[in-house]
């Protein structure tokens, strides 16, 4: 196996663990220092993953519910549209 491999293998394999280091409702967030507008666009960016493993956990959600409110709300939602594509302002139509 060359180290091109090696590297691409230890990638795959820590992805996971960098993606849900951060799900929402870990108790990392606190009333004096609550989830803000950044925290939104990860936790929205993140949340198919958060679905899938607040099966598995019920203390992990989707969404951070000690945050600073409106910003967290417009980051969180900005990021979820956005993976579907929903924040362009025009589509091109197909030539068929």
């Amino acid at each position: 196996m060359n180290r091109k491999h090696l590297i691409m293998y230890l990638l795959l394999a820590l992805l996971p663990i960098l993606l849900t280091g951060c799900m929402p409702g870990d108790e990392k967030y606190t009333l004096t220092s609550p989830a803000g507008f950044l925290s939104g666009i990860w936790h929205g960016w993140i949340a198919p993953l958060s679905l899938i493993r607040s099966i598995f956990n019920p203390n992990i959600g989707i969404y951070e519910p000690i945050n600073t409110g409106w910003w967290y709300d417009f980051g969180f939602y900005m990021a979820v549209i956005s993976e579907f594509g929903g924040l362009s302002l025009s589509r091109k139509k197909s030539k068929s």
